[in-house]
């Protein structure tokens, strides 16, 4: 027998991780089981909110400002509403007949739902036209008359705070400039002392470019009221429906309860399907209007354009270190661009997100952060792509920041790294931004990753090249990055208002079979699996014959959704206190059966049975418990076996890594090329490896498409011009390498099965250090930095300013008598 304390053994690695099994073998904590709910989708029975289709249903097509900065002198409605088919034209004023017209952000902001008076930013949402069919509904669009009074655009977060820029919020009273707000982190006296101390400080300017988390499926919504039950029903692209049906309720006035949210299948999310988006708001709006469903799903170029960004975080870094490399002291200044609406996607509390993660994972004793958001005439945003909530852009200042000190000190970036870290006795461990980390061996997972990727080898081959003044110069990136993930604490994390607990409800059968539902919502993380083996690892049942529910507020219990890599520290925690829950009355249950008292029975987490205390014969499942908890109950008890928990974290978990990339760059073209790619990640203790991996690869592929492609761009008339998939490049098979991934196990000593998140590492860890690679094959040439994304054009110039860029002109083979100058025949 083992306890729930108990049940991890060691690992061939020497970290503890859950022992292979579930109750009889079948599908528990460790084993990799296949994804349940891979079959419908791999065979296109996956169901999406483009294929909800209901009798009568009508079609909306937005009407987008083609300017990033104007006021709207006139809309006329007239041709569009001449053409066949076209049943509405809605605009603000419609909207506010029905005070819809505005709708809060996730941080106490207003936006407008369909621009009433200015427009803020192209591709702004301006009129909606309903229609028939989608075909009818874009040809109305096309036909409605806007007239505006163009203005001049304000463009990037230091031009927006200019003196004399335009207002771009004059709808806030009293506003005179672009500032957004400040914040500030750590202490500044002390930081600044061990700066005016320090031997050696170091100092770099980066940005985090503008990115969009471009998933598969784009935003949509269907909502459909029903005026014989007075109820509103919005299947939508959700990545938070119970807070999604919260807001809608605030917007529209309507009770909560009157209200459905649907998130069936969703294609991919990343962050970008946690805010509200107007379109949704128009779409629920006009079915309560005109009592019939109305479907609204937006293009690829209206995604990119105007729903949630990421990042652009302008920030500089510094560090104050000893002679030997000792890091005593880190500070930082960040300028924000917000876009035209304060609606980042994060806790209420954090306005700068998780970013006081900065400190990252080394024992640093003073630290100081500053942070200014401007409004600019650019989307709004600033979502959680696929990293909790600034903690990406925190985890890219600190290592590059790093590799700056190392070089600047002639040490090696592993080694400076170990001299640093935040030694394992020394968690519980408060950082000196206030983070309470929870557990981490840093240096293993470091020492590992150094070993899969022959670090050693590739440092002399590397030094080779640079001997022999070789074509292609090697460099070496290493990042060792922590992450905080699990938002709550509901006492310090909350959106908008509502505390971020999480919760599951289960509910044994009696034919022995459990349904799981849970407040988190998938896109892709393989929750229907993950969540089932936790209960069959708790229970003792087959993980088949467990069936996970979640999308429907309706049915599932509240929660806040899945984002920040809260899907397993939170609803992960409550699916095996739920699963206690059921496991402790089935004891109950289980003695009536056994016809022996409750205290002499007990439980075996391996053969995941309940058996008498000295009869191991005499023995009970669940499954064979399910029955009597409905035609047998003992008379202590109620009928049914079901339990529920809502499960509000103590504290974040903290997961971490190591990642090292080995690349070539061309001193030709600047072309970069990936030799070799080592992520190593501990994410405490792992349920599905398969899934884990799955998630690593997938974040990995995202992380060098941030670091060598993506950047959503404007020009200086507000013109997106990385608007769509032409223009915002992403990696494809042809740019993604074969990763080597490994893992260690430090399990959380706070969260019930000890496990951490994973799903976000790799997007965190991995630009990092393909920056710091491709920095580290041109060092010796005096290059600290390389802005990404790190084009091919971008990294050439770099070497021509280490004078290591090679002339084109030297390797073109010159044609003589049919003949190049290398012999070989012409074609």
């Amino acid at each position: 027998m083992s306890s729930d304390s108990e049940r991890f053994a060691e690992a061939e690695d020497g970290g503890p991780q859950p022992e292979k099994h579930c109750g009889h073998g079948r599908g528990g904590m460790g084993e990799e089981v296949k994804r349940k709910e891979d079959q419908r989708f791999i065979t296109g029975r996956g169901n999406y909110v483009d294929d909800i289709k209901k009798p009568g249903m009508l079609h909306c097509e937005i009407v987008r400002s083609p300017h990033a900065h104007a006021r709207i002198e006139d809309i006329d409605k007239s041709r569009a509403l001449s053409v066949d088919g076209v049943v509405a034209v809605l605009t603000a004023e419609d909207l506010l007949e029905h005070d819809l017209a505005t709708m809060p952000t996730l941080m106490d902001d207003t936006q407008d739902v369909l621009v009433n008076d200015k427009v803020k930013f192209q591709s702004q949402e301006v009129a909606a036209v309903i229609a028939t069919d989608r075909y009818t509904a874009k040809d109305g669009a096309e036909k409605v008359v806007v007239d505006y009074d163009v203005l001049d655009p304000v463009i990037g977060a230091e031009n927006a705070l200019e003196d004399d820029a335009p207002v771009i919020r004059d709808d806030i009273e009293g506003k005179e400039d672009n500032h957004c707000l400040d914040w500030e982190t750590g202490d500044e006296e002390a930081t600044a002392e061990a700066f005016e101390e320090a031997d050696v400080t170091v100092k770099e300017d980066m940005l985090y470019q503008r990115l969009h988390p471009a998933p598969i499926e784009t935003c949509g919504a269907v909502g459909d009221y029903d005026p014989g039950k007075d109820k509103l029903t919005v299947h939508m692209t959700s990545q938070a429906p119970h807070i999604h049906r919260t807001l809608f309720a605030q917007v529209s006035g309507i009770p909560e309860h009157k209200i459905r949210i649907v998130s069936p299948d969703v294609g991919g999310g990343f962050g970008n399907k946690v805010p509200i988006y107007p379109g949704y708001v128009v779409a629920a709006a006009a079915s309560y209007v005109l009592e019939e469903p109305v479907k609204w799903v937006e293009e690829r170029s209206e995604n990119i354009q105007s729903t949630g960004f990421a990042r652009d975080y302008d920030m500089t870094g510094e560090l104050a270190a000893t002679e030997d490399g000792e890091i005593q002291a880190v500070r930082t200044d960040v300028l924000a661009d917000h876009g035209a609406f304060n609606a980042v996607a994060q806790p209420s509390k954090f306005p700068a997100g998780f970013f006081n993660i900065f400190t990252g994972s080394y024992d640093i004793d003073t630290a100081y952060g500053t942070l200014t958001a401007a409004y600019t005439n650019t989307a709004p945003g600033g979502v959680a792509y696929r990293c909790s909530f600034r903690v990406t852009e925190a985890v890219y200042l600190i290592e590059r920041m790093v590799k700056v000190l190392a070089d600047e000190l002639d040490m090696d970036p592993a080694e400076i790294r170990r001299k640093n870290f935040i030694q394992p006795e020394q968690f519980p461990y408060e950082s000196a931004t206030g983070w309470n980390y929870d557990s981490g061996d840093y240096e293993k997972a470091l020492d590992k990753a150094l070993e899969m990727a022959d670090y050693e080898d590739y440092r002399e081959e590397q030094q080779r090249r640079i001997e022999e003044d070789a074509d292609k110069l090697l460099g070496i990136g290493v990042s060792s990055f922590t992450e905080v993930v699990g938002a709550g604490p509901g006492k310090s994390c909350d959106i908008a208002g509502v505390e971020m607990f999480d919760s599951a409800e289960i509910r044994v059968h009696p034919t022995g079979n459990a349904t799981v539902r849970v407040g988190v919502q998938t896109q892709g993380q393989g929750h229907e699996t993950t969540f089932a083996q936790i209960v069959a690892e708790e229970l003792g049942m087959d993980v088949d014959d467990i069936t996970v529910e979640h999308g429907d507020t309706d049915t599932d219990p509240y929660g806040l959704g899945t984002y920040g890599s809260r899907s397993t520290p939170v609803a992960g925690a409550a699916a095996a206190v739920a699963s206690r829950k059921v496991r402790e009355k089935a004891k109950a249950i289980a003695a009536n059966e056994l016809e022996a008292a409750e205290e002499d029975i007990d439980w075996d987490r391996e053969s995941g049975e309940f058996h008498v205390a000295g009869a191991p014969d005499r023995s009970i499942t669940i499954t064979e418990i399910a029955a009597g908890a409905y035609m047998n109950h003992p008379s202590s008890e109620e009928p049914g076996l079901e339990a529920i928990n809502y499960y509000d974290p103590p504290e974040m978990t903290y997961p971490f890594g190591s990642y090292i990339v080995i690349v070539e760059v061309d001193r030709e073209t600047g072309e970069v090329e990936f030799e070799k790619f080592v992520a190593v990640d501990d994410c405490g203790n792992r349920i599905n490896p398969m899934i884990i991996e799955g998630q690593i690869h997938g974040g990995l592929a995202q992380g060098i498409g941030t670091a060598m492609l993506e950047h959503v761009t404007f020009d200086d008339n507000g013109n997106v011009t990385g608007g769509d998939f032409m223009n915002y490049l992403l990696p494809t098979s042809m740019e993604i390498p074969e990763f080597e991934t490994g893992h260690t196990v430090t399990p959380s000593p706070h969260h019930p099965i000890g496990a951490k998140g994973v799903g976000e590492s790799p997007t965190v860890g991995s630009p990092p250090a393909i920056v710091n690679a491709v920095v580290d094959a041109m060092s010796h040439g005096g290059i600290s930095h390389v802005e990404m994304p790190m084009t091919p054009d971008t990294v050439w110039e770099k070497l021509d300013e280490a004078g290591l860029a090679m002339d084109p002109a030297d390797n073109i083979a010159l044609e003589f008598d049919g003949q190049r100058s290398d012999g070989t025949a012409d074609d």
